[in-house]
């Protein structure tokens, strides 16, 4: 069934999308959406899910760990001291 919903674009180029329509994209505030023209100046919009492989690249890998993880790493621990069980303490 076609329903058709009207909207109006503010002087910004901001257009608020009826509930309707965003309950069935499945949208909520501050999600991205795609506009995909399907035919000569005929557009559909769609929810932006970006694939979890876009992702790849993002963040760089530290050149060097940080000094924190060299202080707390246990190879980097000069000498390592047994636990022992103190009577008194149990």
């Amino acid at each position: 069934m076609d329903t058709v919903t009207t909207s109006t674009m503010t002087t910004k180029g901001q257009v608020t999308i009826p509930l309707e329509v965003r309950r069935r994209l499945g949208l909520d505030a501050g999600d991205r959406i795609e506009f995909v023209e399907i035919e000569n100046g005929m557009f559909a919009i769609k929810p932006a899910i970006d694939d979890v492989r876009s992702l790849k690249g993002l963040l760089r890998k530290p050149s060097k760990p940080s000094s924190r993880a060299r202080r707390t790493s246990p190879i980097a621990c000069s000498s390592v001291l047994p636990l022992r069980r103190d009577a008194r303490a149990w």
